[in-house]
Parts: C-alpha cells; sequence; structure tokens
C-alpha cells in the first residue's frame, strides 16, 4: 500500500546512522590527536631553542595579554609591565625572560578570575621595524576568563553546626579582580545569616587584599539559655609575609542577648539585653599541613590579638583577647609496608586569655561579658563532652570561662580495604582541657593590680591537678567540605558541674583539634 515503508529499511537506515557516527566519531578522535602530537612538538621544540639558548641576550620589548575581554587594561598593566626591558636596570637572558614571565603567569592565576593552564609565547617582532634590534622579542600571555557571575544553593557545614544556603557570587565585578559576595543561611544553631561581603586586591597584588562586609544573624546558645543577634560590619587587611598569612582587621558589632529561657541562669539574665564591641583584631596563620582537613604531614601555627573598646575604641565592653593554636602530624612506617602506609600520628593544643581594661578613657577595668568569654568542651575541641561542657556554670547553663588550654593527640589508620588513597580513618584519642574564670576577690573592687593578681593566680590555678579528660575511638570522614566524626567517648576525669557524655558523639567541622 502507499505510503508504507518496509521494515527493512528502518533497520538499514539506522545502522547507516550508527555507522556514520561511529566514523564521525573516529574521524573527530583523529583529529583531536593529530593536534595533541602537534602541541607536543611544537613545545619540545621551544625547550630546545630555550635550552640551547638560555644564556642569549633578549630584550622584552612588548608584552601582549590576549583573551581578558573583561579586565582592565589598566589591572594588566601593573602585572606585566615590569617584564619590559624598558623597566629593567640590566638586560635579560632568555631562561630569565621566560622565568619572570611565569611568575607574572602564576600572579595572575593567584588572583582566581582566569582558567588554567594561562599559555606563555614568545615570538620575534617584524624584521622590517625599524625600531626594533636583533635581541628583541615579543611576549604573548594568552588566557581564558572565568564566568562572572556564579549562584548556587545547597549545604555547608561549620563547627558543630550544619546549614543550608543560597549564595551569588560576582567575580571581576569592576575588572580588577575584585569580588562580591552575598550569602543566606538557616541553619541548626545559626537560624538566620545574611552577609556580604566585597573584596579586592591592592595595587593589583593577589598577596595583598581589602575587605569590607557586613552581617546579620540570629544564634541560638542552648548551652547557656539564650539566642544571640549580631548585626554589624568589618574592614580588613589580608596580606602573605614572613611567618604565614597575616590579617588585620576593625569590626563594630550591635550585640544582643534575647530569647531567654525559662531556665536561664542569674548570670545569664544579667548579661541580656544590648551591647556594642567595637575592636581591632590581628592575626597570623602559618598553615604547612599535607591536607588540613585530614593531616598527614606538616604543621599549622596560628596566633590571634584582639583589642576592644579601649581608647579610642569605645563602644559597651572592653578587653584584650589573645588566642594560639598549634598542630602538628607526622607520618608512622609500618614495618613491611612500602611508601606511605596512610598511618599518621597527630597532636593539637589550643589556649586562650581575655584580659579585663578600662573601657575607652576610665581607668577602672571592665568584668567579661558571657558573649565574650570562651567556652570549651564538643565534638570539635575535647571530645567526651558537651557543647560548653567545661568551665563555670550557673545552674544548668555554661557561663564561659577567661583563661583556658585544651589538647589532643589522635592516632589515624587506614580502614583495611579501602586504603590510605581514601579520605577516610579510623582513629584513637585522648584529649583534655580546662576553662576558668578570673578569680574575684571578695570586698576589692576591680582595679588594674587587682586583674593582674587575678590573672596570675588563676593561671597559676590551670596547673592545679589533672585537666578533664575523656578517650575514645572512631571513623573519621574528611569531605572537600568539612570533617566528619563519629566517636565513642568515654569521660576519664570530670570535675564538678562539668556536662560530660559517655557513648556515640558525632561532630563534623573545619578545625578540630
Amino acid at each position: 500500500m502507499a505510503g508504507l515503508t518496509d521494515p527493512d529499511d528502518g533497520i538499514f537506515e539506522t545502522l547507516r546512522r550508527k555507522d556514520n557516527s561511529a566514523a564521525q566519531e573516529e574521524k573527530t578522535r583523529s583529529v583531536n590527536e593529530r593536534e595533541k602530537a602537534l602541541l607536543e612538538k611544537q613545545q619540545k621544540r621551544l625547550s630546545e631553542l630555550v635550552e640551547a639558548n638560555t644564556t642569549l641576550p633578549c630584550t622584552v620589548s612588548s608584552v601582549r595579554v590576549l583573551g581578558a575581554v573583561n579586565t582592565r587594561p589598566g589591572f594588566l598593566k601593573r602585572i606585566v609591565d615590569p617584564l619590559l626591558s624598558a623597566n629593567r636596570d640590566r638586560p635579560y637572558t632568555l631562561s630569565e625572560a621566560i622565568r619572570e614571565t611565569q611568575f607574572a603567569a602564576d600572579k595572575l592565576h593567584r588572583h582566581g578570575i582566569f582558567h588554567e593552564p594561562i599559555s606563555i609565547s614568545i615570538d620575534r617582532p617584524d624584521r622590517t621595524d625599524p625600531s626594533s634590534t636583533p635581541t628583541d622579542v615579543d611576549l604573548y600571555i594568552s588566557l581564558r576568563e572565568k564566568g562572572r557571575l556564579a549562584f548556587k544553593t545547597g549545604t555547608e557545614a561549620g563547627n558543630a553546626e550544619g546549614s543550608a544556603f543560597t549564595n551569588l557570587y560576582w567575580r571581576n565585578m569592576f575588572g580588577g579582580a575584585e569580588s562580591l559576595n552575598l550569602n543566606a543561611s538557616i541553619g541548626t544553631r545559626t537560624r538566620t545569616a545574611y552577609q556580604a561581603t566585597f573584596e579586592a586586591p591592592i595595587l593589583a597584588n593577589p598577596d595583598f587584599r581589602g575587605e569590607v562586609g557586613a552581617l546579620s544573624s540570629s544564634t541560638q546558645k542552648t548551652w547557656a539559655s539564650h539566642e544571640e543577634v549580631l548585626k554589624g560590619g568589618w574592614t580588613k587587611l589580608r596580606w602573605l609575609g614572613r611567618g604565614g598569612k597575616h590579617e588585620l582587621g576593625y569590626s563594630g558589632i550591635w550585640r544582643q542577648v534575647t530569647g531567654l529561657t525559662e531556665k536561664a541562669s542569674p548570670t545569664v539574665r544579667g548579661d541580656a539585653g544590648d551591647s556594642v564591641k567595637s575592636s581591632i583584631t590581628y592575626s597570623v596563620t602559618n598553615d604547612q599541613r599535607d591536607y588540613p582537613l585530614l593531616p598527614q604531614n606538616g604543621y599549622l601555627t596560628r596566633s590571634t590579638l584582639e583589642l576592644a573598646g579601649w581608647g579610642p575604641l569605645q563602644g559597651d565592653v572592653a578587653f584584650g583577647k589573645a588566642e594560639v593554636e598549634g598542630q602538628g602530624a607526622v607520618p608512622v612506617p609500618i614495618p613491611g609496608v612500602e611508601g606511605n602506609s596512610g598511618v599518621s600520628f597527630t597532636t593539637g593544643v589550643r589556649a586562650g586569655l581575655m584580659y579585663p581594661l578600662p573601657l575607652g578613657f576610665d581607668s577602672r577595668p571592665q568584668a567579661s561579658r558571657i558573649n565574650d568569654r570562651f567556652q570549651l568542651g564538643g565534638p570539635t575541641d575535647v571530645r567526651g563532652f558537651r557543647l560548653g561542657g567545661l568551665g563555670p556554670r550557673d545552674e544548668s547553663d555554661a557561663v564561659g570561662g577567661d583563661l583556658y588550654a585544651a589538647g589532643s593527640a589522635n592516632l589515624l589508620i587506614p580502614l583495611p580495604r579501602l586504603g590510605p588513597e581514601k579520605p577516610i580513618r579510623m582513629q584513637a584519642f585522648v584529649t583534655g582541657g580546662r576553662l576558668l574564670a578570673l578569680k574575684q576577690y571578695e570586698k576589692e573592687e576591680m582595679s588594674s593590680g587587682s586583674v593582674r593578681r587575678s590573672v596570675s593566680s588563676t593561671v597559676a590555678e590551670l596547673g592545679n591537678g589533672l585537666p578533664s579528660m575523656s578517650a575514645g575511638v572512631g571513623l573519621v570522614y574528611a569531605h572537600p567540605v568539612a570533617r566528619f566524626e563519629l566517636n565513642f567517648s568515654l569521660p576519664l576525669v570530670v570535675r564538678k558541674g562539668e556536662d560530660a557524655r559517655k557513648g556515640l558523639q558525632f561532630g563534623l567541622g573545619i578545625s578540630m583539634l
């Protein structure tokens, strides 16, 4: 009948299409292989030419950056202009010119606005150009810019907290590697959080950056029967220097201790209400660990200083606060196992002191408040205790302390069938610490002298007797965004009033002791 087709024709047509598709794939594969072979041949030839002429003098007459469509010429000029021979006090050799160009390409890469790889090529200028010389070379840096806008939603993990978030990121905002980051989240402890951060390099230097930001958040402090609301802003300078990464910042934050429960203690009720913290902070971090979330080798040192309310800083609270942290990891060789066994031993210590200071230009120091004191205990520091489980308490509330020290020792072992390559380990650990409030002497008004005596006696008390301790075993999984732990903990030393927890304890965070 008219309009009907033989089924065999459809089968043959399908086979022909498959055959054509296979032929096209083979042709594409062949072209890619030829292009790859040609590129390798060119790179090899360039390497041979460079190797044979490394000591020949050359003059960099021009540097051209290709592919930087949305990046300001003035920004690029600060990075590539130093390559020009006219801006140098001595001539190049060819190898020096290539090395300096690689340094410039690495600087461009560290701004985070270009894809890898950044390619470099060398050419000679037009021989007919009367201004050129026989030693002149032209440098070309080829770039591919990353997308400028990124929007994402998802979940993330912080220290002992999980949250869902929405994020908008604007990269290379004004063509000089600036970025704007807008974030909104809801979480298990931080009920709501909104944050905006603008960051930009200074003088086109990726290792010297400035930041301004603002936040609004509401966080439940269940261990102290209240909710804390924060609103404020900050400005920071970050730079890479001697000793690691440095950060200097100022913040002005309005805080509110609110939402008190019926069981809130007198200490919490006494600190309820509004306060303003105006502070300067400085920190330096030197992280030489191979993998921060699950280190097998290396060390970390971090120190932080904060000065609040003193002198012209004003605000409602005044104190000086210092914290130090150290961590070390070493691989443990296993007899009969060649190469990396995956077994490692890590130790960590943290300590902090909060020193009362006079507010503004007054002469009388101020006592600390609950939202400024240290808290200790929980799955990210002293395991085997609940959040805020160590230190001073008023009734059922953990009211924090002014001085603390904590440490841990961990043995990490790969699971038998997974091997050292997988980011999962069994661990055995011992952790311990103490958190103390400054001693207050009866019938003595707070003064600079009484604060010094109180700090001295409290530091002496820190070493009096064993710290609160626990031991246990568990599983550790290092996800790219956070470290997950499931541990069985057994408290060994518990002081009166402290909130220990025997049994299984789940922890997640990005900074674990």
